[in-house]
């Protein structure tokens, strides 16, 4: 039997170990990032690194898009020719551009998948990612084995569309989870109490959060270690408040991104999202003290 080829378009923190699972999974995996040294370490893990996305759609069944946001995905996408694979849209784009990417689908005659996902760095390394996917329901045995190679379950929702409006749906949750957690840990440490101590009273309890004792731990140490950006966070906070027009009160969303911009502007946009707590920290352990 013919090897099936994936052409991975953008191998970033997220796309880079997706690749990696494809090529363990057996694929035939060809990738290209724009900047080509961060696609270089994939010639290690059985991948093959090209020097344009051309080179990696031709013949490839699949083209998964890996990428920072909508407007990049679309004139990446525009400028190939991906005849005959199928398109997994996997990025992180907002409602808007999940329809202008379909379109386009429609334009190039290409079957589009609307399927990002949940889980961020470490998720993504060890394949655990939730992948949420829209689309024809006819595609759905054929995606199956490139889905099951990046993560752990695939949750299918409907027609194209469906996933990305879940995601931001999901992506709400986090941003609010990701501020709380801030804001409770800075709002202990003005109290003189020990924030570990509100991570210990959580624990096992039905306020208990496994993300919260991530990033409440990392706040608390004052390290970071990215598993997604504060730069793209702000990103899909600001995709989420524009899905919910004037329909819902998302003054969650709204504090976190707040947050991420003042954290952003004291220079941590490309450190993680946890680095939110600098715009909640305004005393001497905020961005003026840093």
């Amino acid at each position: 039997m013919p090897e099936t080829t994936v052409a991975v378009l953008g191998t970033g923190i997220m796309g880079l170990p997706m690749a990696a699972n494809l090529a363990a999974a057996g694929f035939g995996v060809r990738a290209w990032n724009r900047t080509r040294a961060k696609a270089a370490p994939l010639a290690d893990r059985g991948c093959t690194v090209t020097d344009t996305p051309q080179e990696a759609v031709d013949g490839a069944d699949f083209v998964l898009t890996m990428l920072s946001d909508g407007a990049t995905v679309h004139e990446v996408v525009e400028s190939i020719e991906p005849a005959g694979a199928v398109w997994l849209q996997m990025s992180t784009v907002g409602l808007d551009w999940t329809e202008r990417l379909a379109a386009l689908a429609r334009e190039k005659a290409v079957p589009f998948v609307d399927a990002p996902v949940l889980g961020t760095r470490k998720p993504a390394e060890d394949g655990k990612l939730v992948v949420l996917a829209s689309g024809p329901g006819e595609l759905r045995d054929r995606c199956a084995p490139v889905f099951d190679a990046v993560g752990a379950r695939t949750l299918w929702v409907g027609e194209t569309g469906a996933a990305s409006r879940l995601k931001l749906a999901a992506n709400a949750w986090v941003l609010a989870l990701t501020n709380g957690t801030a804001e409770s840990i800075r709002l202990a440490q003005a109290l003189g109490v020990d924030p570990r101590l509100f991570l210990e009273a959580i624990t096992g309890g039905a306020l208990d959060v496994p993300y919260a004792h991530l990033k409440g731990g990392a706040m608390i140490d004052g390290e970071y270690p990215l598993a997604f950006a504060a730069r793209h966070a702000a990103k899909d906070a600001r995709l989420v408040l524009e899905a919910a027009g004037g329909e819902v009160d998302l003054a969650g969303t709204r504090a976190a991104l707040a947050h991420l911009d003042a954290a952003i502007e004291a220079g941590h946009g490309d450190e993680d999202m946890a680095t939110l707590y600098f715009g909640v920290a305004k005393g001497p352990e905020g961005p003026s003290g840093h």
